[in-house]
């Protein structure tokens, strides 16, 4: 099982170079090694019409599923604390680069 955390954005999601520098700037470091099912070169951009995307963290992996005006962050449910906090900082980094809505799980 995972766990997963969406967020709706007013229009379209920000681009992949404007989270990463702002996770950057947090001292968070993500490298992209899948998109839309391919391998992808840690440094690769992805196109603005991706569907998915795997990104690598110190600590385990997300998975990036975009819908429209809406992204879901996906992680294993037995990640450890120092993923979540990872997660966490990813979901948070596009709200805030794109102006969007984090939709909270019902208990």
């Amino acid at each position: 099982m995972g766990m997963d955390r969406t967020v709706t954005f007013p229009t379209a999601p920000p681009t992949w170079t404007a989270v990463r520098d702002l996770l950057a700037a947090r001292g968070y470091t993500f490298q992209v090694r899948m998109i839309d099912g391919e391998l992808a070169f840690p440094d690769e951009q992805p196109p603005q019409t991706w569907r998915e995307l795997r990104l690598s963290a110190p600590q385990g992996m997300v998975t990036v599923r975009r819908e429209a005006n809406r992204l879901a962050f996906v992680i294993w449910e037995n990640a450890d604390a120092e993923l979540r906090e990872q997660w966490t900082a990813l979901w948070q980094a596009f709200a805030d680069a794109g102006g969007g809505t984090v939709e909270t799980p019902e208990a």
